[in-house]
């Protein structure tokens, strides 16, 4: 079956000011994950980027893997192709997150059923900058 998205479990998730742990962000301006995470930040959250080189970005200081945030994270948010999004969600559990966010394009139903059975919120394939929009809430 495939996933569909709860307009509800998206609304809470960018409206709820939380922890988002972004996967895949680093100092490349080119790249969609800086955009994005500085539209979460500007929406209330706080950002930690995630990516092996751990660059600090947007002000917050980069850790190299999920497993490296102190901390309680509450979303993480996957920047990674679909091939590499199910090792994220399951560290994503591992962690204790209390949602995953895989980016538009990024689709693997197995690890959004391995994160619904451990009991975390899951969007897939959409992309906050777009979301918060359509909800108006951006």
């Amino acid at each position: 079956m495939a996933h569909e998205n709860d307009t509800d479990t998206i609304r809470r998730l960018l409206t709820t000011p939380g922890r988002w742990a972004v996967v895949g962000l680093s100092t490349n301006t080119d790249r969609a994950a800086y955009g994005v995470a500085r539209f979460v930040q500007r929406l209330g959250h706080e950002i930690v980027p995630v990516h092996p080189a751990a660059a600090d970005v947007h002000g917050a200081t980069g850790y190299a893997t999920l497993s490296d945030v102190p901390d309680q994270v509450d979303v993480v948010d996957v920047f990674v192709n679909s091939a590499l999004a199910g090792a994220v969600v399951d560290e994503a559990i591992a962690i204790g997150a209390k949602a995953v966010w895989l980016q538009l394009g990024v689709v693997d139903e197995d690890a959004a059923q391995r994160a619904r059975a451990a009991g975390l919120d899951v969007v897939m394939d959409a992309c906050p900058a777009i979301e918060a929009p359509r909800l108006g809430l951006a």
